[in-house]
């Protein structure tokens, strides 16, 4: 199809989850994360959307989480369908008109009419459209000096917490597991213009024909080549679809929906120490992987790296690239279930990503990545 008018999109302003526990969420995003705490919901706002919700924040990666104060609110009802996850995700855009004329012109699904507010630092324009990614929503913000994250959110005169010692910066992608993706791929390239980028499909080394046993996937990555905004999508691959752990993620989430964001950060290596000091527990990789790691980044090409393989061992991180010396680490954190020690935390997770001129998304790290999550539901005896 011809390419279609950009919407308009600058990136990724938020991301908004609907939790079951605030302290819970709060303690893992200031504590483990060192996200600052910005800000919180109003009374006025908790009274009339019936949950409270809290912002947290580090470099251009925010956070806003919400937990049901009684029934009717869109947390309560994100939740009586899922675990903990994210259920808006929030793009600022260039021009609100506009791309509500583009989305009213392709089909789209609106909940609201744009909505229109001042305050002593400018105006705020935003509306909400229906997703193919499950229950999980998107909102379009436009922002002329507008203060606050939305009307009813009370900021800090100090943020509280965390300093981002970790230096997160950006959202690098963002990750949605499907049992079918056809449609949210189409959906994604007629509704919201965007290209496909890059794409893979391969099986675990744990599959086995005459044990009947073992995990594949088809992963495509969709990107808006306005804002360079991506969305990498997955799905079971034959022949073992219910064994697959995208199938699991379906079911422990009740429901296609955002697998894991990613955050890029300046030093993966310190970040990761320090990360695991305040108790953040991360997917484990084989000592095979980091074995065959000369000879694996020998066969794609990249001649060298400048992390010592065996701190990367100690750590877990994971190494991917293409050709010369570009290349990215990066780890992935446990579900937020085990990091709560709760089944209803759900199957959501965080990557932390180091990029060194690599802008792809590593096949090999793919396969490494999902083989963890195989171990760990196999361990489980959910699969």
């Amino acid at each position: 199809m011809p390419d279609l008018e950009p919407l308009g999109i600058k990136g990724v302003e938020a991301l908004h989850f609907y939790v079951n526990d605030l302290d819970r969420m709060r303690s893992f995003m200031v504590d483990q994360l060192d996200f600052e705490e910005f800000g919180h919901s109003s009374s006025d706002l908790e009274a009339r959307g019936k949950q409270r919700s809290l912002g947290f924040r580090a470099g251009e990666c925010t956070v806003l989480a919400s937990m049901p104060l009684g029934l009717g609110g869109r947390a309560s009802r994100f939740l009586a369908k899922h675990p903990d996850g994210v259920g808006t995700i929030v793009f600022e855009v260039e021009d609100i008109d506009r791309c509500f004329a583009l989305l009213a012109e392709r089909e789209a699904t609106f909940i609201n009419d744009i909505q229109r507010f001042e305050d002593d630092g400018g105006t705020l324009a935003y509306f909400s459209i229906t997703t193919a990614f499950g229950n999980t929503t998107m909102r379009f913000v436009e922002r002329k000096g507008y203060t606050s994250l939305f009307p009813g959110f009370e900021h800090y005169s100090e943020p509280k917490g965390g300093k981002n010692k970790f230096g997160f910066s950006t959202v690098d992608h963002i990750t949605s597991n499907f049992e079918t993706m056809k449609p949210a791929l189409l959906w994604m390239e007629h509704v919201l213009g965007f290209k496909r980028y890059w794409d893979v499909e391969f099986h675990t080394n744990d599959v086995a024909l005459d044990q009947g046993r073992g995990s594949g996937l088809r992963s495509i990555v969709m990107h808006d080549p306005h804002s360079g905004v991506k969305f990498a999508n997955n799905e079971p691959w034959r022949p073992f679809f219910k064994k697959s752990q995208i199938n699991v993620f379906a079911e422990d989430h009740r429901g296609d929906g955002i697998q894991h964001v990613a955050m890029i950060v300046p030093d993966i290596i310190g970040a990761v120490r320090g990360m695991r000091t305040t108790g953040m527990s991360f997917m484990p990789t084989p000592g095979a992987y980091y074995d065959n790691m000369p000879n694996r980044l020998e066969a794609i090409g990249v001649k060298k790296i400048d992390e010592d393989i065996e701190v990367l061992r100690d750590l877990g991180i994971l190494v991917d690239g293409e050709k010369d010396h570009a290349y990215m680490l990066q780890i992935f954190t446990d579900e937020l279930a085990t990091q709560f020690k709760s089944k209803d935390g759900g199957p959501f997770f965080f990557e932390v990503i180091q990029r060194k001129g690599d802008r792809g998304f590593g096949a090999g790290n793919f396969r490494a990545l999902f083989e963890s999550i195989e171990r760990v539901q196999e361990s489980e005896g959910r699969i």
